[in-house]
């Protein structure tokens, strides 16, 4: 089963775009496993600039890419650069696939962030205010939300309203902060999703599968 799998050791910025880049050339799959759009790569192809923040950057190269279960999504960001690269003529429909454990990055994990940022004034740690670290607290509580979960609208309202409730609690009286509506959080979710949801799946199948067949797969 061949596989690269690149590590960066040097808290991020440490050039591993450019080997990510060289290897994607020579593999079937990149996967991304871990992380969210606070991170990625650029990539320079003749005059044009290719921000990657999401999508794995071997998509330019016409591999298959997999956005893991390890990844939390922000879903507006993810189609918003699935679109700036159709574009620009890189092809994304049918070249990448989502796993449907990834989870949800959602506005309260930005408001959260941001709330704690400002109350720790000058002692800040100086995040991204990207809801990455809210997220994956969740996701380590067990009140996350994977998605895989909006496929059952009924079902990720319930815990979506139940999130909120809990979410406006520690907003308003913890940090003074304005309450959020889970009714709006869940129409523009659920607008996003339907851009995707036909990327989403079950990825471990798709890797496992790929491996097997004796496929170069890269993990980025």
């Amino acid at each position: 089963m061949p596989s690269t799998v690149i590590v960066g050791t040097q808290w991020g910025d440490e050039g591993k775009g450019r080997v990510v880049d060289i290897c994607a050339a020579q593999s079937d799959m990149v996967i991304r496993y871990h992380g969210g759009n606070n991170a990625g790569h650029t990539v320079i192809v003749g005059d044009e600039i290719f921000p990657f923040h999401l999508i794995p950057s071997g998509i330019i190269s016409g591999k298959f890419c997999v956005i893991g279960s390890g990844l939390v999504v922000d879903l507006g960001v993810l189609l918003e650069e699935k679109q700036g690269l159709e574009a620009r003529g890189i092809q994304v429909e049918g070249k990448l696939a989502i796993s449907d454990h990834c989870h949800v990055i959602l506005p309260y994990h930005k408001a959260l962030e941001k709330a704690d940022e400002e109350r720790l004034g000058s002692r800040r740690i100086g995040s991204t205010l990207r809801g990455i670290g809210p997220a994956y607290t969740d996701k380590a509580s067990r009140r996350g939300i994977r998605l895989g979960e909006l496929a059952y609208p009924e079902c990720f309202r319930e815990h979506l309203e139940n999130n909120v409730a809990e979410k406006n609690e520690i907003l308003s009286k913890i940090y003074g902060a304005e309450p959020l509506a889970a009714e709006t959080i869940y129409e523009v979710t659920m607008e996003h999703y339907r851009h995707i949801s036909h990327m989403i799946t079950d990825t471990s199948v798709l890797v496992n599968r790929t491996l097997n067949e004796g496929k170069q797969v890269l993990f980025e």
